[in-house]
């Protein structure tokens, strides 16, 4: 009897014990400071060295300002039309890389895609600097050719151009490893039954892939939506995002704790919610024969 109870145990343990570490991690880095920060965003106008005193949603109603409305919906702007150029222009990369690339260096060639990968987002985004500037780049060889210089520094351009090339290379190895899983005889049956290309892509191609468009989408979409260093450096002071928001209230001039954490809950309530959303929809094997 007592010989079966430990057997019980040691296979009822076994498991968790190998989930201990992980889940301790996540407690101690993720559960505990986001707990943290939701007992914060309660306390109004909290500052440094300031002493709890009460609780409220102050915080939250402040987010409902106009001012700080638009800020989600820029926000919101720059992450989605980030999502939607990297889809624009990661799928057909993606599809070359997998379907008409020469085997032998498909592997290679793809090394060389998410090279840029490699060095640090920061350093990046100061080579976009030297580009887009009145005296980079790109103006100084508009102004060779006889074009009048474009002033894209310090505009949302800039924010589309430095967040899509910081996260296109996420996008094209998603959409790739869903492309090489690709059924090619469904393609070939289609062609067979006497649809054109177009409509091969559409009926055939992309229902297959839909799963990886979707895991691609949330991830550039949730990477850009918190991002901080490519609004921050290319976008100036007219592209106020809620992560440089977030930074003004913690480390900036208003050091307002409480306003900061409210808005770090919205930040991740909006991530949840987009996760939530490809858990639900983004397994579902649609019917291509429909």
């Amino acid at each position: 009897m007592l010989a079966t109870v430990g057997r019980t145990l040691k296979a009822s343990i076994g498991p968790l014990g190998l989930l201990g570490p992980a889940g301790i991690w996540l407690l101690l880095l993720m559960v505990l400071p986001t707990l943290l920060i939701s007992e914060l965003s309660l306390v109004p106008g909290l500052r440094p060295g300031q002493t709890i005193e009460g609780y409220g949603i102050l915080n939250y109603l402040r987010i409902l300002e106009p001012t700080y409305l638009q800020v989600l919906q820029r926000s919101a702007t720059f992450a989605t039309g980030t999502t939607l150029l990297c889809l624009a222009l990661g799928f057909p990369v993606a599809y070359w890389l997998a379907l008409m690339a020469p085997k032998r260096w498909r592997n290679l060639l793809l090394v060389l895609f998410i090279l840029p990968l490699w060095t640090s987002s920061l350093l990046r985004t100061y080579a976009w600097i030297t580009l887009l500037r009145s005296s980079g780049v790109i103006n100084l060889v508009l102004t060779s050719l006889g074009l009048p210089p474009q002033g894209l520094m310090n505009t949302p351009w800039a924010v589309y151009i430095g967040m899509t090339y910081s996260f296109l290379p996420y996008m094209v190895l998603i959409l790739y490893a869903s492309l090489e899983r690709l059924d090619l005889q469904l393609l070939e049956a289609a062609a067979d039954l006497g649809a054109n290309p177009r409509l091969a892509f559409w009926r055939v191609t992309v229902p297959q892939t839909l799963p990886g468009i979707a895991a691609g989408c949330l991830l550039v979409f949730v990477t850009s939506l918190g991002d901080f260093v490519v609004p921050t450096l290319l976008g100036g002071t007219s592209s106020m995002t809620i992560s440089r928001l977030i930074y003004n209230q913690f480390l900036g001039v208003a050091r307002n704790w409480g306003f900061g954490s409210a808005l770090s809950m919205v930040l991740i309530l909006m991530v949840s919610l987009a996760i939530a959303l490809l858990l639900k929809y983004g397994d579902r094997n649609p019917d291509i024969y429909s």
